[in-house]
């Protein structure tokens, strides 16, 4: 299932014509939000018809390189292969930040600690530690939860943390799977969208670390909001949606809704944060 792309996907169909017909494919990560975006969208827009699905950040901006989307959702910027393939196919974006998005690491309910610091996450994720002995005095094997290579939250860990991941991580299809798979194993550690967190209800039997930049500093979680607002949270970020200017006529109906008083409450209901210079 390693190569399998994880779908979610959402048709609001109408009597709508090309011009009216969008299709958002992408982030794992944002995929929840763009589904009831869009279904609020609809509910007030009918001649527009929708097409919302998942897969990861990487198959979005690839798909739009093929000209099969209009709008790629991102949870990280376009790296410099993929930029360079824009401008070789003479494609022009638009880039929209429409929310913040804080990454959580999750571990059973059962886990002995409620925090972590950054110095011991590298050593779990990159598999120079291989069990939790170093961190929690239990002397059992760590089981990575991460995403596919495609992934934007894959991507962004790995360059936050200036790693590698351990070649013993299981890449999972997206949160679903990550979050099924953590409830189900004591030794497991994982990442996922707070947003996801909260979409998917507060019963979890999971446990949301609390993280710390060094050693001895306040341990900040990503739940947080205030520590969200005031950027204290060392894995939150900017979430994105790229739009080929050939796109922009039709989709800017839909990108003023998600940056109007509804989108943003819609938003922030879901989990997501909304950052003042970024409206």
């Amino acid at each position: 299932m390693k190569n399998a792309a994880y779908l979610i996907l959402l048709l609001l169909t109408s009597c709508a014509s090309n011009d009216r017909s969008i299709k958002v494919k992408g982030s794992d990560t944002e995929v929840n939000l763009a589904v009831t975006l869009a279904e609020n969208f609809y509910k007030v827009n009918h001649e527009f018809s929708l097409a919302i699905s998942g897969g990861g950040s990487g198959l979005g901006i690839a798909s739009l390189l093929n000209g099969q989307t209009d709008i790629a959702n991102s949870s990280r910027p376009l790296n410099a292969e993929e930029d360079s393939l824009f401008k070789v196919r003479g494609i022009k974006l638009r880039t929209v930040i429409f929310a913040e998005d804080a990454t959580a690491f999750i571990v059973q309910k059962t886990f002995p600690l409620d925090s972590i610091d950054v110095g011991t996450l590298k050593k779990i994720l990159n598999g120079q530690y291989k069990t939790w002995k170093a961190v929690t005095g239990r002397d059992i094997q760590i089981n990575i939860y991460g995403r596919q290579s495609n992934s934007g939250t894959h991507s962004f860990i790995r360059k936050k943390l200036k790693i590698e991941f351990s070649r013993d991580a299981k890449e999972m299809n997206g949160n679903a799977q990550i979050l099924e798979g953590i409830k189900t194993d004591a030794s497991g550690i994982g990442y996922v969208g707070v947003g996801y967190i909260l979409h998917s209800g507060a019963s979890q039997p999971i446990k949301v670390l609390k993280i710390t930049e060094k050693i001895g500093q306040v341990a900040v979680s990503p739940l947080d909001k205030q520590a969200i607002m005031a950027r204290r949270y060392y894995f939150q970020r900017p979430l994105y949606q790229f739009i080929p200017e050939t796109s922009w006529k039709k989709v800017a109906a839909f990108i003023a809704y998600e940056k109007g008083t509804a989108g943003k409450k819609i938003i922030q209901s879901s989990g997501y944060y909304i950052i003042a210079q970024n409206q």
